[in-house]
This record gives structure tokens, sequence and C-alpha cells, in this order.
């Protein structure tokens, strides 16, 4: 563990937003993390990740406290299920393909998502129909004031669509260090009917497919429309896809009846914010190095040199152009800072 001054953020987010960090701090293990704790203030720590979900528009004047705790352990072996725990600082997808190695069943859905396994739970992550909060037992925190140990299972959590507990009541009070999961050995329940992972899987001759050959159809469709964080700067989905009322569902079909929805209850949809920003114009839209993806309209990238305001700039057209046009607030799944 060592304190650095005035070195740069880029590597430590997928936007490459170069800002710098007054105070820059790494913790391989729980106890440096506590030592940390004990030494700053709460409200002088920014607390690091793996930088998938956020925006840095400025330089961070606060002590960068960067998460980087390692380790997988198998808890509990039952001839059925696992339970596996999976630290803070495990890349996400790597901690996927773990899994997927060993034949555990649950996360293949959601391969290929950037960011480390401690944000999973404060996003409830998402993709083609698998949650988070479907394949979590509890996660493990440290209290920010207190500094006590204290576990979050999944009913504690008030998870929501890409929403927990630990974005709203208690923002800012916990730290993640752990996250522990069950998952099927035998018998897989396999979720494909979601988006177009039952077309992959027929183009490529799949009746009866695995765990590992829903991950490829599921790592190919990804790819086939999202940009590589290593190659164009960019947080994944930037926008929420936003829930509805039916009456405004209907508007929307006087001009475009074929506009996509996914029914949530008896009085609202889900409409992919990808579609209405599309429909909006905006699909490739480009300002200097700030950008929307030509593949996703979701998705907000970095084209190069672009600034954190740049990128900021370009999403708040984005919810205006959707606003007029719809008259739906497009909610940002990106934090800003």
């Amino acid at each position: 563990m060592k304190l650095e001054k005035d070195i740069s953020l880029k590597p430590y987010n997928t936007f490459g937003i170069d800002v710098k960090a007054h105070q820059f701090i790494s913790v391989q293990n729980e106890e440096e993390l506590l030592e940390i704790l004990k030494r700053f203030y709460t409200s002088e720590l920014f607390v690091l990740g793996g930088g998938s979900n956020m925006l840095l528009t400025q330089n961070i004047k606060k002590t960068v406290l960067h998460l980087d705790l390692k380790g997988i352990e198998v808890l509990d072996d039952q001839p059925e299920h696992v339970l596996i725990k999976a630290c803070a600082g495990e890349n996400w997808h790597d901690f996927v393909n773990f899994c997927l190695d060993h034949n555990f069943g649950g996360l293949e859905n959601l391969s290929l998502i950037p960011g480390n396994v401690g944000t999973s739970p404060i996003q409830n992550i998402g993709a083609y129909g698998v949650e988070l909060k479907d394949v979590m037992v509890y996660c493990e925190t440290i209290n920010r004031q207190t500094l006590s140990k204290e576990k979050f299972y999944t009913e504690d959590c008030q998870f929501g669509y890409r929403d927990s507990i630990f974005k709203s009541k208690f923002k800012n009070q916990y730290i993640i260090t752990s996250v522990v999961f069950k998952l099927s050995k035998n018998n897989h329940q396999l979720h494909i009917d979601y988006g177009s992972i039952q077309a992959e899987l027929s183009a490529k001759g799949i009746t009866s497919p695995s765990i590992q050959e829903v991950s490829d159809a599921v790592i190919a469709i990804r790819q086939s429309k999202l940009p590589n964080p290593q190659e164009i700067g960019n947080s994944g989905s930037f926008f929420k896809n936003p829930v509805v009322p039916n009456s405004i569902l209907k508007q929307i079909q006087i001009e475009f009846p074929e506009v996509p929805n996914f029914k949530i209850d008896e009085n609202t949809v889900k409409i992919p914010a990808g579609w209405l920003i599309e429909k909006a114009g905006l699909k490739g839209f480009r300002k200097g190095d700030a950008g929307v993806h030509s593949k996703q309209a979701l998705v907000l990238v970095n084209y190069g040199t672009a600034s954190g305001k740049d990128i900021e700039k370009v999403a708040k057209r984005v919810q205006k152009e959707v606003k007029n046009k719809f008259g739906i607030a497009l909610e940002t799944e990106v934090n800003v800072f």
C-alpha cells in the first residue's frame, strides 16, 4: 500500500478520461482497507473499483481509494449447487469465465459486462433476462463510519432495475469487499429466450446449448454491438431503459407501430433507450471525440481525447432530443462525477 500524489486516473476508468487524483491509494486486502478507513474521514475518500460505471468530469480533490481485493473461494460444494465467494477487486468477466470453466451455471448471460465484482450489487447488473439478484446470496461489506463488517443478503438490498440500497438509502455508507453467489452444478436453468440469444444459437446449429455456448452467444452479440473499452473509451450502457405508462407507448405507436417494448405490469412497459435515441436521430452523432456509438445508440464513447465534460454535453443533448420527441426523460445508468 502506497500513497501517490497527482496521478492520472486514465488507466482506472473505462471511458479513458484523463483527470488527476490529488492523492491515490490502492489496497489489496481488508486489513489495508481498514487502516485507510481509520486514517481518513468518509468525506475525504473517493472509492474506485473497476471504473466501469462512471464518467469523470473533473479532477478528484479527495483521496482516491482503489479497491484491488482479489480472491475466489468455494465456500460450500453440494451435489446440485455451489456457494462461491469473489472478492471485490476481481474482474467481473474473469470471474464469469472461472465459473464457466468449473461448470458453475447462472452467470453465463452476464458475460463480458465491464467492471469488477464489488460494484455488481450496487448496480444490480443485468443482461439478457438475468440480473445479479437472481444469483447473489449475500455481499460482505465494511461500514465506512463504524468500521464494522456487515452482511447484506439479497432481500436486504432492495434490488431494482439497475438499483439497490447502496445507491439510495446507504449511498457511500458501505464498501463491498466480496460477493457470494449460489450457482448450479447440474440441470442448469438456461435463459435463452431474451434478446438475440436464441437466434445466435440457431445460427450456429445449437439446439441444446451448454452454459459455455450460451456465454459464447452473449459475447458474440455484445461484441457485434458494443465497443471494447480497451479500443474505444466507453462505459457500456449510458442510459437506463425507461419504464413508461401504457399511454405513452400508445402515443409512440401512432408514428412507430413497430416500437419494441417489454411488459412490466398491467400499466407499464419498458422501451429500449437505444431505440429512442436512434429514432431521435442521434445514433452515430459525434462532436469532436465525444459521441454516440454508431452500432449501439445506448453507448456513449470517447474516440480519443474527449473530456468528461465533452461526453456529459453529448449525454444532455441526447436527453433533450429524446424528451422533445417522445416526452420521455432518460435517466443515466452511469454515475457522473
